[in-house]
């Protein structure tokens, strides 16, 4: 591990807010230093594991070395999974209140936000792995600062506040992003630093 530290890794993204949460969620055991970069990707449809791996690879290309991508989705259980991957353009067209009012016909308002990070060596002959992480809860009328995309009116399981009211302490322990930061970087830790 102590050959890994130092080595940076491209993290693709022009969205300053999800850098600072994401470097919070790491902290200072992850082994690599994250170099935060704004690509622009081609916008895939799919499924989100297809879509991460899409990604990544055309990262990696343009990169021309290990990169981090990451995607996240916003799944309602009464529209079968939409909008899924698709949830930046229906939150920039429907707003918090938007997404709330999508499910205003539907009993069921419970929905999962999941967050893929995929990663790439930036050798095309190795595989692109995904790390995943997944939280439930429900669509709400939105409460709270509207900072950060979705979470005014996402209320996970077992807490009385949205993503937005809560302090970012206690979002960042249960979130969907930090499920799956945690697995890459133990995946980083264990095995995989010295790869980078």
């Amino acid at each position: 591990m102590a050959a890994a530290t130092g080595r940076s890794v491209v993290f693709v993204t022009g969205n300053a807010k999800k850098l600072e949460e994401v470097i919070q969620i790491l902290g200072d055991k992850f082994p690599c230093k994250l170099v935060a970069k704004k690509i622009d990707l081609p916008e895939y449809q799919g499924e989100p594991d297809e879509i991460s791996i899409h990604k990544c690879k055309e990262a990696a290309k343009q990169i021309q070395g290990p990169v981090i991508v990451e995607d996240t989705c916003l799944c309602f259980n009464a529209l079968g999974g939409l909008p899924g991957p698709y949830i930046k353009w229906f939150l920039d067209k429907l707003k918090p209140e938007g997404l709330h009012q999508m499910l205003a016909g539907f009993e069921d308002k419970t929905a999962y936000a999941l967050c893929t990070f995929a990663y790439s060596t930036g050798n095309p002959d190795d595989p692109v792995l995904l790390f995943r992480g997944k939280t439930l809860g429900q669509i709400v009328s939105p409460r709270g600062p509207r900072d950060f995309g979705w979470d005014p009116c996402f209320q996970p399981n077992g807490f009385e506040q949205t993503y937005a009211e809560l302090p970012k302490e206690v979002k960042n322990s249960i979130s969907h992003r930090y499920r799956a930061l945690k697995e890459m970087s133990d995946y980083f830790i264990h095995n995989g630093a010295s790869q980078v």
